[in-house]
This record gives structure tokens, C-alpha cells and sequence, in this order.
């Protein structure tokens, strides 16, 4: 039985119940994929059905505790705060995260041994470019959670993790992790192959796909947390074209026309409509009603100290955070306030009971964080002027009445900031960075770092990417906890990688390391 749970994350024999009508079976129960629309409707399984936004949102700095007076609902919610290795299994936990990546890349891989089988034929090649992308991006959402972040200089001795290419044949295979240089090698590789390969044409909702501008957000986002910042640049040029404000959402329209509806705006915010919003993802989690506006789970969250002096409430360049248009309309309680981008709905399965399914639609890419991507990448290639256009690009619709500012505007406003202690006695924007693998040169260029940390802490609030960042910029962090001293994460601690799940463990492949 060793491996067994591993194999069965990455086996490619799954129970497509909900295919039975197209797909036919072999005695093993496998479907059977030889024809184009049943590689086409194959891959609308190819995309993850979980999501870590709460588990990384709690392991961040977007998080505090609010006291045992406040309940948790769910014990993974907590554990993902208090940095202890989660091993429960519910829908938010590390194991469904597992199953559901795992998943997606067997569905990705069953297409492409398809594809082959019919001898790569013309007509499959957007199919083709899609599963690669799905392939890689399942693979890259795993290595966010459970490894550290890229770092160049040790990427061929950090871990990475199994690197699923082909439908499982094997019983009892054996797994190893490889390294992240492996790892990233290999994503990198089904990106490239992937790439130009992407047709708009075959999708009749293109946003719940890796369509064109997707595909290219996401090679954008992966190659800045590769170091690749010439091909960031590339493929977000892709993504935003000549006129990248018409690409961002109007916050202005958003904040002005839904100020006083949490439900109306937060579906304005995931529309297909919406130019910005790249690629849709609805997934199983609890998320919504934990990060939202209601009175479950208040003990954990987005708490009004963290709002008011680190995040969206805090004094920016813009001046009083009325002018910054996300954060202008908030919901929720003191111990949790919410941005209206995540929702929480619910799917009965059986009403008289009240049993179902929480679910909530993430949007996966957006043209506005691909546009801080761009940003960053100019930034680190020391184009410090082209990085601050697009903050003005960001701030023209992000800010009431579009603020505009100069390099030294942004230059002055950070540098006059006092960096915040670990002990998080005077909160505040600016938190020191450690870059791994890369440098930054104090001054200029560091301090339009430091505003670009802080626009993407706003932009990607709710969504888990802020702890990417703290991964990549070495950002040390310290948690709270009542009754006892703050538990500080440090730049060499390994608990910046998630741990494995339990089972995944108990099969046999290597767990994370841990301090004693």
C-alpha cells in the first residue's frame, strides 16, 4: 500500500461522473478520449477545484488574532495562522489542494496522451497548447504552497515536487521530489511549448479557460517569480496591448454605481465582462464566508489594525484611504473586513436538509496584478521610470480623480516611511525586505519596491498571492497570539513551505523540514 495515496493523486483514471454522457469507459475505467471534442471537453477538468487563498491569506501578515472570544469554525483556519502543519481534510486544507492539483494535471495529461495517440493532428493543437498550460499551472500552484520560493541560488537543493508528465501505469510507482530548478525548468518548458499554441476559437466562454490573455498573465506572473524579468515585460505586453487602462477595472463605475450592495458588486467584480478579470475559477471552499463579511470564523482575519495602518485604509500617496477606490466601501466586522472581490455562495445538494457545497469564483489572473508584474519586473531592471508609468497607469483607476505622480513623488512619499518593527508595536506599509536571489539597491530603486509591494498587498488582498511576495522579498513577519509572545517567521524559516499532507507523508514522500 506505500505510495498508494500518492498514486491515486496523480493517476490519471479518474471517475468522470459528470462526462458519463460523452465519454465512454474501457474495463479499467478509464475514459476513453479519441475524438477532438472529447479531449476539448476532457480538459474543462484540467483546472483546480480547490483553492489555498485562505491558508496562504492566514499564513500571511493580512491576518491577526482577535482573541479566543471570537470562534474559528474549522480547524485548518487556524492551524494556517498559528503556522502548524495542517492535517485535517476539508476543503480548504492542504490535502484537498493536493487531490485537486493532481487531479487537473491527470485530466491535462490524459488529454495530451490523446492528442498523440491521434497523431497530433492539426485540429487539437489549441487543445494541446491548453493542457500544457493546465499541466504547468497546477504544478506551479502546488509549488506556491508547499515549497519556498525560487531562489537561483539554492534552487538545485531545495525541494520541489512531483513533476506529473503522463497517465499513470503503474501500481505502486515511486515518487521523488526533485528540486525547485527541476521543478521551474519543467513549468517553464510546458509554458513555452504551451504558449503558441492558445486559440481563443475553440471556447465558447473563454474566461473559464487559459484563452490568449490568460495564458500570457500567468507566463508573466511565473517568470517574475522565476527572475526571468525580460520575458515578464514580453508576455504582459501581450496581455495589456497599447492601451493598458482599458484593460484595468473601473473601480470609479464599480464603487459609484454598487457602493451599498455587497452581492452586486462583488458579481461586477467577477465577470466575464469585465476586460480585466483573465481567467475564472470556481472552486469548492469555505473561503468566502471565512475572509467575508459575516460572523463566522472572527477569531482569524483582515482585523482593522492590520486595514488601518498596513494595507488598503492606511495613508498612501493618494492621501486618506477615501480616495483609494477598492478600499473606500469595506464590509464586515472589526476582527475581519472584507474587499468585495470573493463571495460566498452556497449549493444545495439537498435544500429541506441545508446540505451542500460552499463555493466561491476566483478570478485566477487579472490584467491589473499583471500589470504590477510588468511594473516589478521594469523596477528590477532598474527602468525605474517605465515602472512608475505603470503605477500611473494603476493609479488612474484605482484613485479618486486618478492620481498621477513622479518618480521622485514615489521616491520621497516610501522613503519618509517608517519601517516596520518585527514586533508589530507601530504598524505601518513599509516592511524590510531580504530579496532572495536577486538584489535591490537601497534608495530609488528600492523604494519603488517598496511601493510596488504595497500597491500588490491592496490588489491581491483576499487572494493568498501576499504571501508570495513575503516569500520572494525574504519579508520577516510576526503573528500575534493571545496569551503569548508573537511567533515570529524568519527569513530562513521552513515553515514558509506548507507541510505535505498527512497521507502524502505517511506514503512515503519527504516531508518539509521543520525546526525541533
Amino acid at each position: 500500500m506505500k505510495n498508494k495515496i500518492i498514486y491515486i493523486a496523480l493517476s490519471a483514471t479518474l471517475a468522470f461522473s459528470s462526462c458519463d454522457d460523452f465519454l465512454d469507459k474501457m474495463p479499467d475505467n478509464r475514459a476513453e478520449i479519441d475524438s477532438e471534442s472529447k479531449v476539448t471537453s476532457i480538459l474543462v477538468s484540467a483546472y483546480p477545484t480547490h483553492t489555498p487563498a485562505m491558508m496562504l491569506e492566514m499564513a500571511s501578515d493580512n491576518a491577526m488574532d482577535n482573541g479566543s472570544k471570537f470562534t474559528v469554525e474549522s480547524q485548518e483556519h487556524e492551524d494556517a495562522y498559528l503556522w502548524n502543519d495542517i492535517k485535517v481534510s476539508n476543503n480548504d486544507s492542504p490535502q484537498y489542494i493536493w487531490n485537486a492539483c493532481y487531479s487537473a494535471i491527470a485530466a491535462a495529461n490524459q488529454a495530451l496522451e490523446a492528442i498523440e495517440a491521434m497523431g497530433n493532428p492539426a485540429n487539437l493543437q489549441a487543445q494541446r497548447g491548453e493542457a500544457l498550460l493546465c499541466r504547468a499551472y497546477g504544478h506551479f500552484v502546488l509549488a506556491n504552497v508547499f515549497c519556498l520560493a525560487y531562489n537561483p541560488e539554492t534552487a538545485d537543493k531545495d525541494m520541489g515536487i512531483p513533476y506529473s508528465i503522463a497517465p499513470e501505469t503503474e501500481v505502486s510507482p515511486i515518487y521523488t521530489r526533485g528540486t525547485m530548478k527541476e521543478l521551474y525548468g519543467k513549468i517553464n518548458d510546458d509554458i513555452e511549448e504551451g504558449l503558441p499554441l492558445i486559440n481563443d476559437e475553440i471556447y465558447s466562454v473563454p474566461k473559464y479557460h487559459f484563452n490568449k490573455k490568460a495564458a500570457h498573465a500567468f507566463a508573466a506572473r511565473f517568470n517574475l517569480y522565476y527572475h526571468n524579468y525580460d520575458n515578464v515585460i514580453k508576455y504582459a505586453n501581450v496581455v495589456l496591448g497599447a492601451t493598458p487602462h482599458k484593460m484595468l477595472k473601473d473601480w470609479n463605475k464599480i464603487v459609484m454605481e454598487t457602493a451599498s450592495n455587497w452581492d452586486v458588486r462583488v458579481d461586477m467584480y467577477i465577470s466575464a465582462s469585465d476586460p480585466s478579470n483573465l481567467l475564472l475559477l470556481p472552486v469548492s471552499s469555505s473561503w468566502g464566508y471565512w475572509g467575508g463579511p459575516y460572523s463566522l470564523g472572527r477569531r482569524y482575519g483582515h482585523a482593522q489594525a492590520i486595514c488601518l495602518n498596513e494595507s488598503g485604509r492606511a495613508a498612501g500617496m493618494w492621501g486618506d484611504y477615501s480616495n483609494l477606490l477598492p478600499f473606500k466601501n469595506m464590509w464586515g466586522y472589526d476582527e475581519k473586513l472584507a474587499v468585495t472581490k470573493i463571495g460566498g455562495y452556497f449549493q444545495y445538494t439537498d435544500k429541506v436538509n441545508g446540505i451542500g457545497y460552499r463555493k466561491i469564483v476566483m478570478t485566477g489572473f487579472t490584467a491589473d496584478e499583471t500589470l504590477l508584474c510588468r511594473a516589478e519586473a521594469y523596477a528590477l531592471k532598474n527602468e525605474l521610470g517605465n515602472a512608475v508609468n505603470d503605477i500611473n497607469i494603476w493609479l488612474s483607476t484605482h484613485t479618486l480623480g486618478g492620481l498621477q505622480v513622479t518618480t521622485k513623488d514615489v521616491v520621497d512619499f516610501y522613503s519618509a516611511v517608517r519601517t516596520m518593527p518585527l514586533d508589530n508595536s507601530a504598524r505601518s506599509i513599509k516592511k524590510a525586505i531580504n530579496p532572495l536571489g536577486f538584489t535591490v539597491a537601497p534608495g530609488d530603486q528600492e523604494e519603488i519596491i517598496q511601493c510596488l509591494l504595497h500597491l500588490r498587498r491592496i490588489e491581491t488582498m483576499h487572494e493568498g498571492l501576499r504571501f508570495q511576495d513575503i516569500k520572494r522579498y525574504g519579508i520577516e513577519i510576526s503573528h500575534n497570539r493571545e496569551g503569548l509572545e508573537n511567533d515570529v517567521l524568519k527569513l530562513d524559516d521552513p515553515r514558509r513551505a506548507l507541510q505535505l499532507p498527512q497521507d502524502v507523508i505517511n506514503a512515503g514522500l519527504e516531508a518539509n523540514p521543520r525546526n525541533k
